[in-house]
């Protein structure tokens, strides 16, 4: 049986890749299964930095195969969704790769994920709005955060196409990029993440997301819990020394 999930490693950075392009990458329970235990084998391994998750054949996902929706709507509990992975909190760095249809829980999937880059050809849209399908893997709540209440609600309740251009425009992809190089562009994105001081990013990256529907008083001493522990653990000072002989001298990444 040919595998629904396939896992590619880049040096530090894991490609999660959904192969069921026959029917544009939508998720049957099988392909469910296998992506949440990809999810939480990256989280795992200590040698994997960055998860880059996308599809095969030019299309991010089309969304819940409608063919197995018997099979999926079990799955629904508090700290599962049908997709598999979407209820999951993982402590690392995320993307989205994203070409072609990104569509009803694929766009779920796609916000589940911390930076979206879209190629130039990628259609978003809640497109189970015809179906009678909830969002139920996290769109009512990630994507407000995402593009604002207003545009979300637009989005959710008219299930209209949102091309890239336009997604762009109203935040949901960070970046468009030609048509082929969604990937490529998430993979160079992925390595320079990757190479930052890890203790410090993650934590910064932990803050904001504790920090959501927090008071701003609240907030703050989240941050400063979580920028203290980085400050003791003496990464700041070692990133200093570095500094001071000349490294990342006006602006530059290396």
């Amino acid at each position: 049986m040919e595998k629904t999930v396939l896992l590619l490693q880049d040096g530090p950075v894991r490609i999660i890749q959904i192969n069921r392009p026959h029917v544009r990458n939508a998720i049957n329970k099988q392909a469910a299964h296998a992506l949440k235990i990809a999810w939480k084998a990256f989280e795992e391994d200590k040698e994997a930095r960055v998860g880059i998750l996308t599809g095969r054949d030019d299309t991010f996902c089309a969304g819940a195969d409608l063919k197995d929706i018997e099979g999926l709507a079990p799955e629904v509990t508090g700290k599962t969704g049908p997709l598999g992975f979407t209820r999951l909190f993982i402590n690392k760095p995320t993307i989205a790769a994203v070409a072609g249809y990104c569509v009803a829980g694929g766009l779920e999937m796609a916000c589940w994920c911390d930076i979206r880059i879209a190629d130039e050809k990628a259609v978003f849209g809640c497109f189970e709005r015809r179906f009678g399908v909830p969002l139920i893997d996290g769109g009512t709540q990630r994507l407000p955060r995402i593009i604002g209440l207003g545009r979300a609600l637009e989005v959710i309740l008219t299930g209209r196409p949102i091309h890239a251009q336009e997604a762009l425009a109203i935040g949901l992809a960070n970046e468009v990029v030609p048509k082929g190089e969604s990937l490529n562009r998430a993979l160079e994105l992925a390595h320079q993440i990757a190479s930052f001081p890890q203790r410090c990013m993650l934590n910064d990256r932990k803050a904001v997301y504790a920090g959501l529907g927090c008071s701003l008083e609240k907030g703050l001493q989240i941050e400063a819990r979580l920028g203290s522990e980085v400050i003791h653990s003496g990464e700041p000072y070692s990133g200093a020394r570095s500094f001071q002989k000349g490294k990342g001298r006006g602006g530059q990444f290396e």
